[in-house]
């Protein structure tokens, strides 16, 4: 695999126009989608003012293995993922956007990425939307830090019989951010299939209507 694989696609611009002082949603895609998937999301969370920018996966993955594998079998790409959040976070916050005012929205994939991102990258963050996500890696990590994420609002919402994510390592997840000091809220749906209900879609709305507003405020 290319070692600069993600880091050379660059991010793609959806709603309002990004500005200083002004909340930013950064959109991460699920496995075999791109951003227009997470585009369809932001138009149902229907905040017309938002900014969002969302990243491309080489070839629509950033990570090859299963979130709950080996370490060694991700770690790679998965390492390049972050490193290309860690250049989008830089942009914005060049532009001018205070890392308060940057929220994380992922479904699946994407959305066990910025739980990832989140853990790594511990500050007073807008917010994490983690639609069906979790932390990476397998059940032998120890996720115990220090580090607190300063009452960062971070929703998890996952399925009770998710395919793909567990419902035990959103909860997991939640634990962990629970400990890191986080602003949290926790939804898990009865027989959900792998998709993003309306339900979540309201939630996703008002964690984001927050941000907009506390950010505009002087």
């Amino acid at each position: 695999m290319n070692s600069s694989c993600h880091l050379d696609l660059p991010s793609l611009s959806f709603g309002a126009s990004v500005k200083p002082n002004q909340a930013v949603t950064i959109l991460l895609h699920g496995r075999t989608q791109s951003p227009a998937d997470m585009f369809a999301i932001a138009e149902r969370i229907n905040l017309p003012d938002m900014a969002y920018t969302a990243l491309q996966a080489h070839e629509n993955s950033w990570y090859p293995g299963k979130f709950m594998d080996d370490i060694e079998i991700n770690e790679e790409s998965l390492g390049q993922a972050i490193q290309r959040l860690d250049q989008e976070v830089d942009r914005l916050i060049a532009i001018g956007v205070d890392r308060r005012n940057i929220a994380f929205l992922g479904f699946s994939q994407g959305a066990c990425l910025a739980c990832e991102y989140l853990y790594r990258r511990p500050a007073r963050w807008g917010g994490l939307i983690a639609y069906t996500g979790g932390l990476i890696g397998p059940s032998t990590i120890d996720w115990s830090t220090a580090e607190r994420l300063q009452s960062t609002p971070v929703l998890l919402a996952n399925s009770d019989a998710d395919d793909w994510v567990p419902l035990s390592r959103t909860l997991q997840t939640a634990f962990v951010f629970g400990t890191m000091q986080a602003d949290l809220t926790l939804r898990a749906f009865p027989g959900m299939a792998h998709l993003v209900n309306d339900e979540e879609i309201l939630l996703g709305r008002a964690l984001l209507s927050t941000l907009m507003e506390s950010s505009s405020t002087p």
